[in-house]
């Protein structure tokens, strides 16, 4: 396994060590002595799935209260993938940064807590799992504005097109309007 520091403090791009032969592929998408070596030394509650069309778009999402750290993998399809330092102690807070992840190159992002987390499904049928550090907590959650502009985020979307989105991520508030971390 290879960890990728990624440009902002405490995200890595996950590279697994990918085992084929005339069977197929495999791989361990996760070691917990392998992840804490690479930084990683978390406990995972929850593992979600979601399953989206092209130009869904989820996100950002956070939760204040019960933070969570996220690893994120594509099984089926694309999304390009955002995540922003919403952590005002942090060198990168406000920043923002997209990797694309697909189903072909089993890569994991690692979302550290302090963190909103988003993606835009490139392709129909795209299934993103993720594991979580912390459990769901409706009351907790909020939504970072998707095309805030203070976020400089060049959505790959066609132009004029307009994302699908769900109620509460259209309703998302701008960076200086949202609750944020120390």
């Amino acid at each position: 396994m290879r960890s990728i520091p990624l440009t902002l403090p405490g995200a890595l791009l996950i590279e697994p060590t990918v085992y084929t032969d005339k069977r197929g592929a495999f791989f361990e998408a996760w070691n917990e002595r392998a992840f804490a070596t690479a930084g990683i030394a978390v406990h995972f509650v929850q593992e979600n799935f979601s399953v989206s069309n092209r130009h869904v778009l989820r996100g950002l999402h956070y939760q204040v209260g019960q933070v969570q750290g996220k690893l994120v993998r594509v099984l089926a399809g694309e999304v390009f993938d955002v995540i922003v330092d919403l952590r005002r102690s942090s060198p990168g807070f406000g920043r923002s940064l997209s990797v694309s992840l697909d189903a072909r190159h089993p890569h994991s992002l690692w979302v550290p807590p302090g963190f909103a987390h988003g993606f835009l499904a490139l392709a129909d049928n795209t299934q993103v799992q993720y594991k979580v550090t912390d459990f769901w907590a409706p009351l907790a959650e909020r939504t970072l504005a998707w095309n805030d502009p203070a976020l400089g985020i060049d959505w790959p979307l066609p132009p004029r097109a307009d994302p699908i989105l769900s109620d509460k991520d259209r309703r998302g508030q701008s960076l200086a309007q949202s609750e944020t971390f120390p």
